[in-house]
């Protein structure tokens, strides 16, 4: 295969990426959308939307692993493509969390429940910002730029404490609150775990350009909430 050809593979690839990259950062703010108005019918349509978004993920994977299977790609471009392959996992779980928040959204739909939907929703813009900025910047392979995004998880942290204590208080005040209480508690959860996912792909941007794997920011709490 001729090195041009090869790089429209890995561009068309990249397009790929972007594009699954801009279906979880839809799914992230309809998501929250949802659980405002309480739109039971918006929230099911992302729980489903999930299912397009997982296909759209392992057709990626399909693509990547054929092009390393088929032309053995060397240094630089085999780092590119293993550092798409964990970029696209992480989009999948970010997906995750979307639809989680959609399920707190169905749960609640006739709980008279304050919700603090300020914080969340500004919470929300902080965190999809980061994405969409940290996946321009790794497929533009600027590692500078990527290297400075994690400094911005700062806000999406202090925004999560706040709605925790919020959450936190409404259990105190009523007891009753407290499930519901904790569905709140676990939205917040989730975009703050999102952000902190956005980190992993500038540490895949900056392993492009320098070959070496470095922790940008060190969080390994576990992330992924259930509601069944």
């Amino acid at each position: 295969m001729s090195r041009k050809l090869f790089s429209q593979k890995i561009q068309n690839i990249k397009d790929e990426v972007l594009l699954l990259g801009s279906m979880v950062e839809d799914a992230v703010i309809k998501s929250v959308q949802s659980l405002k108005t309480r739109d039971v019918k918006q929230a099911k349509q992302i729980y489903q939307h999930d299912i397009e978004l997982n296909d759209k993920r392992f057709s990626i994977e399909n693509a990547i692993l054929i092009v390393i299977a088929t032309q053995q790609p060397m240094a630089r471009d085999l780092r590119q493509l293993a550092s798409m392959l964990d970029v696209i996992s992480e989009l999948e779980r970010m997906g995750d969390y979307a639809k989680g928040i959609a399920k707190v959204a169905i749960k609640l739909e006739n709980v008279d429940l304050r919700i603090p939907m300020k914080e969340i929703e500004t919470m929300a813009d902080l965190a999809v910002g980061m994405l969409h900025k940290a996946l321009t910047a790794f497929i533009n392979e600027d590692s500078q730029t990527a290297s400075q995004i994690p400094y911005e998880d700062d806000p999406v942290d202090r925004l999560y404490e706040d709605i925790y204590h919020q959450a936190v208080e409404l259990m105190m005040s009523d007891p009753q609150n407290i499930d519901n209480a904790n569905l709140i508690m676990w939205v917040g959860h989730n975009l703050e775990r999102l952000a902190d996912r956005v980190t992993n792909i500038c540490e895949r941007t900056v392993f492009i350009a320098t070959g070496e794997l470095m922790e940008l920011e060190v969080d390994e709490e576990d992330d992924e909430m259930d509601f069944e």
